[in-house]
């Protein structure tokens, strides 16, 4: 099955790019990272960090890691096709170059609930249905 905005709660999430866009602890708006990992109820996202601990577009950077739970969060995903991999024989053909993707052509940000993913990763991702999304 393809990684599209429909399929995003039925997938593996980790290698996605993901922002927290909305969260009850404020603290946690704004981490953007990739996500490493999942349990039932947490995302991990590693976060590049400057020396100072600011996220910056400074050479000098360390990878901090981030578990945000998933209830009472949401989260933006940014699918392109090099999210989706080899899935490109199943009808992903656009390929983004740097810059496309920089002025956010061929990237779709997908908005889920982070309620909708509260589920051991593995039988969420056997779940059968419609999954509920935004597109922005």
């Amino acid at each position: 099955m393809p990684l599209t905005p429909e399929t995003l709660c039925r997938h593996e999430l980790a290698g996605l790019p993901v922002r927290v866009v909305a969260a009850a602890n404020r603290d946690l708006v704004g981490i953007e990272g990739t996500v490493v990992s999942e349990t039932t109820k947490t995302l991990l996202i590693e976060v590049e960090r400057d020396e100072d601990g600011e996220a910056s577009d400074c050479r000098a950077r360390s990878r901090v890691e981030k578990r945000v739970p998933k209830d009472g969060t949401t989260f933006e995903f940014t699918l392109t096709d090099e999210a989706a991999g080899d899935r490109k024989a199943q009808g992903i053909t656009s390929e983004p170059d740097g810059d496309a993707v920089a002025a956010g052509e061929g990237v779709t940000h997908v908005t889920v609930d982070g309620a909708r993913l509260l589920s051991r990763p593995a039988r969420r991702t056997e779940k059968r249905g419609v999954s509920t999304w935004e597109s922005a």
